[in-house]
């Protein structure tokens, strides 16, 4: 008997969806960063053994739109609650036990899973948040986890093959993601941008790959930044040329432990003025599919 199913994770921004989605792979497959809404895609990821295949989803965090493109990730959300057929709703040690009305009425098998426990004190703390969760969402499966310190992964692997449906696998089981390699390059330095700029910087910028070349002993990688304003150009290149070149050797060798191989990247920025607002650019982006 073969199970498989479409596991997707939501919650609100910076509750760990991404570290998450990435402990239960194995693999870096989703950015990280401190600063809220760093995830913009949909990302799967296709966990496979010899008796089930479980499709991850990742998805942008909850969030009430404020332009087109943010209109375009909550979309994404909710095409991850169409189609699971299991939905974990992510939340963490930090956030009191509140959740959209959906998942209220939702038939969709629900587990409810606690983040970030290594936080925490004391052992007492959180049995009165797992109670306080168990009133808000009597018939959700809870499970608390520390996804940095991979704890208690494994009952959650285990709650979810209770819960997945007879199906044989979607996907090849060599396959990791529904993503290519060039949309992982630009998210890895999309992720540096977050890390290394502040402000609205790393909300205004998008990465784009032009030219993708593999060789024999290194991949050339041509990369263009898109920015809002001048200002913002200006920021991104700094003094001298300094912060792009900090920006290019952090995303390379984040590149290179991905890819196991040497790279070269180059690093472009142009100013596209409202591209979040612009559907022929959100669609060349991957933001919109139809």
């Amino acid at each position: 008997m073969y199970k498989a199913g479409f596991v997707n994770i939501i919650g609100k921004p910076n509750v760990g969806k991404s570290s998450l989605l990435n402990a239960l792979m194995g693999e870096k497959l989703c950015i990280i960063s401190p600063k809220v809404q760093t995830t913009r895609h949909r990302i799967k990821g296709f966990y496979t053994t010899d008796h089930m295949q479980i499709i991850f989803s990742d998805t942008p965090g909850i969030l009430d739109p404020k332009y087109k493109l943010q209109e375009c990730m909550k979309e994404a959300i909710e095409e991850a609650i169409e189609d699971a057929d299991i939905l974990i709703y992510l939340t963490s040690v930090e956030e009191k036990p509140e959740i959209p009305n959906f998942l209220k009425d939702t038939h969709i098998p629900v587990i409810l899973v606690i983040n970030k426990i290594d936080l925490l004190k004391n052992q007492k703390d959180l049995e009165i948040l797992v109670e306080q969760w168990k009133k808000t969402l009597p018939q959700a499966h809870i499970i608390a986890i520390s996804a940095l310190l991979k704890f208690n992964l494994d009952t959650l692997f285990n709650v979810i093959e209770e819960l997945l449906p007879e199906h044989p696998p979607y996907f090849d089981s060599e396959v990791l993601s529904d993503r290519n390699l060039r949309f992982f390059v630009s998210e890895f330095i999309r992720e540096k941008i977050f890390l290394l700029y502040h402000q609205e910087i790393p909300y205004s910028t998008e990465v784009i790959i032009d030219n993708y070349i593999e060789e024999s002993d290194i991949t050339k990688i041509y990369a263009t930044i898109f920015v809002l304003r001048d200002s913002q150009k200006a920021i991104i290149i700094g003094e001298k040329g300094k912060a792009i070149k900090e920006l290019g050797i952090a995303a390379r060798q984040e590149i290179e432990k991905f890819l196991n191989t040497r790279v070269y990247l180059e690093l472009r920025v142009k100013v596209l003025k409202n591209w979040r607002n612009e559907i022929k650019w959100l669609k060349r982006l991957g933001y919109i599919q139809k």
